[in-house]
C-alpha cells in the first residue's frame, strides 16, 4: 500500500511531462504537414554527379589559407 503513495505521483508527473510534450511539439509545428515528408523519399532527383578531381588537383584547399604547395 505504501508503493501507491509513491507511484501514483511519480505517474502524475511523468504524465504532465508527456502531455507538456505534446503541446510544445503542436506549437512549435511538429505536426502541421504530415503527407510531404512521406511522399519525398518518392521524388526522382537525378542530379549530375560532380566531376571527378583529377591526381594533382587538391580542390578542397588547404588547412592553412598562408599555405601554398
Amino acid at each position: 500500500m505504501a508503493i501507491l503513495l509513491m507511484l501514483i505521483p511519480i505517474s502524475l508527473v511523468l504524465l504532465g511531462a508527456a502531455v507538456g510534450a505534446f503541446v510544445w511539439a503542436v506549437k512549435r509545428g511538429q505536426f502541421d504537414d504530415l503527407d510531404t515528408p512521406a511522399l519525398d523519399i518518392l521524388e526522382d532527383n537525378d542530379r549530375p554527379a560532380p566531376p571527378p578531381v583529377k591526381a594533382g588537383d587538391d580542390r578542397r584547399g588547404s588547412a592553412d589559407p598562408a599555405r601554398e604547395d
